[in-house]
């Protein structure tokens, strides 16, 4: 149903016609929008499952050989070897764009590239399963790491494929379909305009060549 407030005028014709025009580009663009970040979402997805799965083998299995540990030290002994960490690791942020969404790249750096920094204790009083534990956890942080960031990423690309849509939606459902109506309406008044003005002016000179001639059509 075409707006009450609309003046019926050729101007806001023109202008309702411009606007049409632009809702229309702007309703292909961000459907592409949509259809991209989509795109994208599924493969992050895929990561995000390669990833997590990985993750909890890692974690599974650096978890069991410190059950062994356990089993073999005293709780004393276990608590003393891990009580000062040799290494330190410093975690790094950057953003990459991705449509126009700003998402995190996660990084870290150790103190010290020498792999044995993570045994913070000597071999000599600790069980061999202990290391083991270390060195998977050492070898699962990379990928922990990059899940944080995959889940992160598949958060903000979930929302803006969401605020995505719904602008689509009001273009599609709600702006498009009001200003093709109100086109509609106007081009419809300015006809009944034009064919009124057309009868005015056939009797117009049919008066004036009744007062001119006496003539009568």
């Amino acid at each position: 149903m075409a707006s009450t407030t609309i003046t019926p005028t050729r101007m806001v014709l023109n202008q309702l016609k411009g606007r049409l025009k632009t809702a229309r580009r702007g309703h292909k663009l961000l459907k592409d929008k949509r259809d991209e970040l989509m795109r994208q979402f599924m493969d992050i997805i895929k990561r995000n499952k390669e990833l997590r799965t990985k993750v909890e083998e890692g974690l599974t299995g650096a978890y069991s050989s410190l059950q062994v540990a356990s089993s073999i030290m005293s709780p004393e002994m276990l608590e003393q070897s891990l009580m000062y960490p040799r290494q330190s690791v410093e975690l790094g942020m950057t953003y990459k764009n991705i449509m126009s969404v700003n998402v995190p790249i996660y990084s870290f750096r150790t103190k010290n590239d020498d792999p044995s920094e993570i045994y913070p204790y000597g071999f000599a009083q600790t069980s061999g399963e202990l290391d083991d534990a270390l060195e998977k956890l050492a070898v699962v942080f990379n990928d922990m790491l990059e899940l944080a960031q995959v889940e992160k990423t598949m958060q903000l690309l979930a929302e803006e494929i969401e605020k995505t849509r719904r602008r689509v939606n009001a273009l599609e459902y709600v702006m498009i379909p009001e200003l093709e109506t109100n086109i509609k309406y106007i081009s419809m008044k300015l006809e009944e305009n034009e064919n009124a003005t057309k009868v005015r002016l056939l009797k117009v000179k049919e008066m004036v060549l009744q007062d001119a001639h006496h003539y009568k059509q």
